[in-house]
């Protein structure tokens, strides 16, 4: 039976006698096209990817390392597969620039956008997605109304 399991550097090393690490390295600096990629230079700031727009889009934020913040536009019908991701990026000028350089008429087909309060988020959607109404996602609405919940609670021991 074929295994459909994904794996690690450091578990595919560990098999074959190989430290994890090396392996990986390995593989970034002589079998992929990584030193080739096309976005490598601006990887770090940004990376737009316009023909994963679609009608309905999630932007959010997340931390990939050392605690930085990283704010992720994705488009909601991929379901987190290939083509998700329309945009990624550290600050919110440099994504909202590169936004703004697609066409007007491709920003203006998405029509919904679900994003948590943050006002960063809001800028994002407001000046790339005019058109598009903002939604609120429901973990940060539950989240806030289980706090005020709570608070209320407290007041009334």
């Amino acid at each position: 039976m074929v295994s459909t399991k994904a794996s690690d550097c450091h578990t595919i090393g560990g098999c074959y006698g190989v430290r994890g690490k090396k392996l990986q390295r390995q593989y970034k600096d002589y079998l992929s096209d990584f030193k080739e990629w096309k976005h490598k230079p601006h990887a770090k700031q940004w990376l737009i990817f316009p023909e994963n727009i679609t009608s309905k889009l999630s932007i959010d934020e997340t931390a990939l390392s050392k605690g930085e913040l990283y704010k992720i536009i994705t488009n909601k019908k991929a379901r987190g597969k290939k083509g998700s991701i329309v945009g990624i990026g550290a600050k919110v000028e440099p994504i909202i620039e590169q936004l703004l350089k697609i066409p007007a008429s491709k920003r203006g087909q998405v029509k919904e956008i679900t994003l948590d309060m943050a006002n960063s988020m809001k800028t994002i959607a407001r000046k790339c997605f005019p058109k598009a109404i903002q939604v609120t996602d429901r973990f940060h609405v539950q989240k806030l109304t289980l706090e005020a919940l709570q608070d209320i609670r407290i007041k009334h021991r």
